[in-house]
This record gives structure tokens, sequence and C-alpha cells, in this order.
């Protein structure tokens, strides 16, 4: 089986040879201590891991054009800068990633912000499509790996744009300007996907949202449905016209109470299943059924323990492996405690799989 053919059987309960490999990968502070413990440097992870390909399309879907990097202030201490995105940030310089900067001002506090903002999501951009898009598309027609579609985020990108405060006290002050912002999301990805979904044989779609703690949503569902909901099936509409059955969705978190509401709207593959937010991928399958696939689901933290508990995690999904619709991989990227030794044995364990 080629990657294509093994990510199809995989997340369609079909017969496969052995587990589609893939998963989120490692910080860079990690990469940097594995290089130390003996990761070759000449070979890229992806092939030293067993990774399978898997690509998603150039097609920018977010804001253009961004904004100029800025620095801000400096010390012996921190760093003050403004990113890509127009946040401003402050990072210590003692604690790299995956350290979180401090966020000190975002981008859209205003109406009027937002009608300056809102110049940058045009879907009509000449910047949302490499140069030579004719040229990649005809390469894509003989591939042997799965090509995805970034489908965007509704909650997630807008959330950076204001904050989480801001933008969960506003669907309650303002709930007309939260519509206004996700209206003009919704807008954006329908446009640019009708322009592609045609012309590319695409295998899965892929969106972000990043929209839950530890334990709990960041908004109620019945805000989910009111705003969320009616929206995400427009894009989905586009998405199941042109075939594409396999909606990924990436969310940190306790997800539990949103499962069941993207599956009404159709998005069917959830990861990265954060074991420590409590997300069981064995007691979810049981729970949602078949009807929910999922991606990583494997401790992070264990991966830095023993390779006994590394085998026993690996082993408990042995079954779930098997039955399809899972592709097992960490819970997140991999973070700088987790030794090179550790990894190896891990992807050894999930190549042997199933």
């Amino acid at each position: 089986m080629n990657s294509r053919e093994r990510y199809y059987a995989v997340t369609h309960y079909e017969p496969f040879d052995h587990c589609f490999q893939w998963e989120m990968g490692p910080y860079e502070e990690t990469s940097k201590r594995w290089r130390r413990e003996g990761m070759p440097a000449d070979e890229h992870l992806a092939a030293l891991a067993g990774y399978d390909r898997f690509e998603i399309a150039p097609v920018q879907t977010g804001m253009v054009p961004c904004f100029d990097y800025e620095d801000i202030e400096e010390t012996q201490d921190y760093k003050v800068y403004r990113d890509s995105s127009g946040i401003r940030k402050k990072s210590r310089k003692d604690t790299p990633p995956p350290a979180m900067p401090q966020y000190l001002e975002y981008p859209v506090r205003t109406r009027q912000d937002w009608k300056e903002f809102v110049k940058r999501l045009d879907p009509d951009s000449p910047s949302r499509f490499p140069m030579w898009w004719d040229s990649i598309k005809k390469q894509y027609e003989g591939r042997d790996y799965p090509l995805g579609i970034s489908a965007g985020s509704l909650f997630g990108t807008p959330r950076n744009w204001m904050g989480v405060e801001h933008i969960t006290v506003m669907m309650y002050d303002d709930p007309a300007f939260v519509e206004e912002m996700m209206d003009v999301q919704c807008e954006l990805f329908v446009r640019i996907l009708k322009k592609v979904v045609l012309d590319v044989q695409f295998d899965f779609a892929q969106m972000w949202e990043d929209m839950a703690y530890k334990t709990a949503s960041l908004i109620s569902p019945r805000h989910f449905k009111e705003f969320m909901t009616p929206r995400y099936r427009k894009i989905v509409d586009v998405l199941h016209s042109a075939g594409i059955d396999i909606i990924m969705l990436d969310s940190d978190g306790n997800l539990e109470e949103l499962i069941p509401l993207w599956l009404e709207c159709g998005i069917n593959f959830i990861y990265p299943m954060e074991v420590a937010a409590g997300m069981d991928v064995v007691r979810l399958r049981k729970k949602f059924g078949k009807d929910l696939r999922m991606g990583g689901g494997m401790d992070k933290r264990i991966l830095a323990s023993s390779k006994e508990a590394i085998k026993h995690m690996v082993d408990e999904k042995r079954t779930l492996i098997a039955e399809g619709g899972y592709i097992p991989g960490a819970d997140h990227a991999i973070p700088p405690d987790v030794p090179w030794e550790n990894y190896i044995y891990y992807r050894q364990l999930l190549n042997e799989a199933a």
C-alpha cells in the first residue's frame, strides 16, 4: 500500500497493511536535544520515524498580507515584539519554546480596528494561490500520498485577533460583531474552496480551532450552535459536493461536549486528543462509535518516562489501531523532556502495530 491508499483505508475502516504513521512532531528544542543524543543530522525525521507522507495544498486561507514583524523593546531578560498576526507579545529569554509568551495586545479591539483588519481577508487576493498553481495541480494528479486542503477556523482565528476574554465577552455584549467576523471567515473559506475543490481530488480537509481548556470548551454548546453550526455547514457542504468526506479538526483541550456538535456538522476527524485533558481515545470510540475518527491520543508525558510505560500505552490501543479510524500519535507537539531513545522505541512500536 502507498501512503494515500493507507490513509483512505484507515479513515474508511477498510483493510490496511499497517497503521498510518503521522503526528504533530517535536518542538525545536526537542529536536536540538535529540541531535545531541544521536539523531542523525543529515536525515529527515520523517524518514527516521517512518512517517507516511502527508501534505496540505499551499492555498492561503488566512490574512493576506500578514503584519510585518516588529521589534518593540528588548532587555537582558525579555523581548517585546509584534508578530505576523499583529499580536504584541512579551517573551522571556530564559524560557524558549514550548514556553508560551505573554500576550499584551491584540489587533482587533474595536469595530474601527475591524474595518481596517478585514481588508486582509479578501478572498480574491491573488496571493492566495502560488504563481505556479497550475503546475502544482498537474503534479498532484499522480500522487501516492494523501493531500488535504485548509478549510479554516471559525472561533480559533477570531480568538487570536481579539483574545479569549474579549471574544467570549463579545458573544454576550455584541453578538452581532462576532457573527460578522464569523460570516467574513465563512465567506472567505467558501469562496476559496469553490475555486479549488473541483480542480484537485483532495483526500481530506483540515480545520483548526483550539477552543477548549483542560476540563471543558471555551464556549458553551449553546453558543457553538448559535454562532458556528450554520457556518460550519456552509463550508462542509462545499467539501461534500466535491466528494471530500474526511474533515479533520485540530483542537487542544477537553472537547468531549463539542464532539457530537462537530459530528452533526460533518466534521468527523478530531486530533490531537490530549490525554491530560481527559481525552481517552479508547473510551471515546466506545462512546461515539465509528462516526468519530481520531488522531493522536498517545500521552507525551509517558514518552518522557520508561519504555515499559510506553509499551503499555501502545498495547492498550492496539485493538483500536487494528479497528481503523484512528491514527496513533503524540497528543500534541513532542516536548524537550522526551529522550531520543524513548522516541525511537515508541515509533518502532507503532510501526509494528496492526
